[in-house]
């Protein structure tokens, strides 16, 4: 995205395809005296207040009327991207919006690059870079609970956090730089304890965000599920009751499931991806020994592995132990099923019967449990999402430790500082007040056009 970006950018801001309207986002200096170009009603765009709609027609070069539209007008620098800006609402047909959009290629405009409406509001003071990145995440967000997380990081919940400790930073580094610059005076504006002090706090509280990941993590991209045992025991009929349709082909006939299937469903605003294994066994059929070996697969990628029993039969030990080898002890949940036709069930994390639903809503509230374990924070906490943030967190973390070993070793006051600035740094280019081109690039071509 090595555009200038005084140019004049258009895109479609609506999906591709057929419907009711379709949006198309223009933005950039004079970007309403060029749309006037092609614009016929009531009064000149140009004339018309910020954050008002205009009816008219546009028409082509020869006059033709292209389509009815409304022009929502957004003046510079109360805009999306800060910019003068305005969005054309037209009928969703495809062939009206290439239509209009020659027009203004035409006119010297320009197809915007991936994300680069919001890269431009970055660039242009109207969001920090954790707030941009939110977008992306509003619009991916499959659960109530990760849209809520999305939702406050785009309102700054986690930059107001961020912000905070970088001028806690700030002014610590300031005053050893300050006594620097007094050194042959002998003055002293903080002791060697007060800074100490200081830099644990910061530690702490950056150690509490970094503890807020693996949360974020599942609110952002969900929980993968593994449904395993040995063949018969009820997983298919498990993930057709869950989802609440016939998924998964159910018969007695063991070794039925060849393949992982993959489905998802929402617990309590959390997106989990169910994956219904191959029943683990010994067998000579090919096929079944490829669906087996993806069932490892998916076992060893699963964040909770539910190991499916027939109650009537007990706990397999054998496969439990194999389940150890290939994943960790405290992402296994075992599971009891068939407990319709079990005299006496052993005990279990869940007891269920897929057939009648006994035990259902409990497997559930289990499953939402195990995926959030014992937070003390929720979606409207400052939370850590995104990998970029957590490991430029890390950083500052390990900046601030090599600051206290500093002290404590009694270097100078330009080696804490300059471990203190390096810290800042990492904070800063949370924020993006300290960033490259090659990152911005990066973050921002993950975003769809018109965005």
């Amino acid at each position: 995205m090595q555009q200038n970006n005084q140019d004049i950018i258009a895109a479609i801001a609506t999906p591709v395809g057929i419907g009711a309207i379709m949006v198309i986002r223009v933005s950039g200096e004079n970007t309403l005296k060029t749309v006037d170009t092609f614009f016929c009603g009531k009064k000149k765009l140009t004339q018309a207040k910020s954050h008002t709609i205009q009816y008219g027609k546009i028409r082509d070069t020869e006059n033709n009327t292209v389509d009815d539209v409304l022009v929502s007008i957004f003046r510079a620098p109360h805009s999306y991207t800060g910019e003068e800006s305005c969005e054309i609402s037209i009928h969703g047909n495809p062939w009206i919006a290439k239509k209009i959009l020659e027009l203004l290629f035409s006119c010297g405009v320009r197809p915007a690059d991936p994300g680069e409406f919001t890269k431009r509001a970055f660039l242009n003071g109207r969001m920090d870079l954790t707030q941009a990145e939110a977008v992306v995440d509003v619009i991916e967000a499959a659960g109530e609970a990760s849209l809520k997380g999305a939702r406050n990081q785009l309102d700054g919940l986690l930059s107001s956090k961020v912000s905070a400790l970088r001028s806690m930073l700030i002014d610590s580094a300031s005053l050893i730089e300050l006594e620097l610059d007094f050194s042959e005076e002998d003055l002293e504006f903080l002791s060697h304890r007060e800074i100490a002090q200081r830099i644990e706090i910061l530690k702490k509280e950056i150690e509490s965000l970094l503890a807020t990941y693996r949360f974020g993590k599942i609110l952002k991209e969900g929980v993968n599920v593994a449904l395993t045992g040995k063949p018969n025991v009820g997983k298919s009929s498990l993930l057709n009751y869950l989802l609440k349709e016939s998924r998964a082909i159910v018969s007695p006939i063991p070794g039925t499931t060849r393949d992982v299937l993959r489905e998802e469903m929402v617990i309590q605003g959390i997106l989990f991806r169910l994956f219904d294994t191959a029943g683990i066994r010994e067998s000579q059929d090919e096929l079944e020994k490829e669906g087996v070996t993806r069932s490892y697969r998916a076992i060893q990628e699963a964040d909770i592995v539910l190991f499916i029993n027939d109650a009537s039969q007990g706990l397999d030990l054998d496969l439990y132990e194999k389940l150890l080898q290939i994943t960790k002890k405290e992402r296994i949940a075992i599971v009891m099923n068939k407990i319709d036709l079990a005299c006496s069930v052993p005990h279990a994390d869940a007891r269920i019967s897929a057939k009648t639903g006994e035990g259902m809503d409990l497997l559930c509230d289990f499953l939402y449990s195990k995926a959030i374990e014992t937070k003390t924070y929720s979606e409207k906490s400052a939370i850590v999402s995104n990998l970029r943030h957590y490991n430029n967190l890390q950083k500052a973390k390990e900046s601030l430790a090599c600051a206290l070993k500093s002290l404590e070793e009694g270097w100078s006051g330009e080696i804490v500082s300059l471990d203190l600035r390096n810290a800042e740094i990492a904070l800063g280019e949370i924020l993006g007040t300290i960033t490259s081109d090659d990152i911005l690039n990066n973050i921002f071509s993950r975003f769809c056009i018109g965005k």
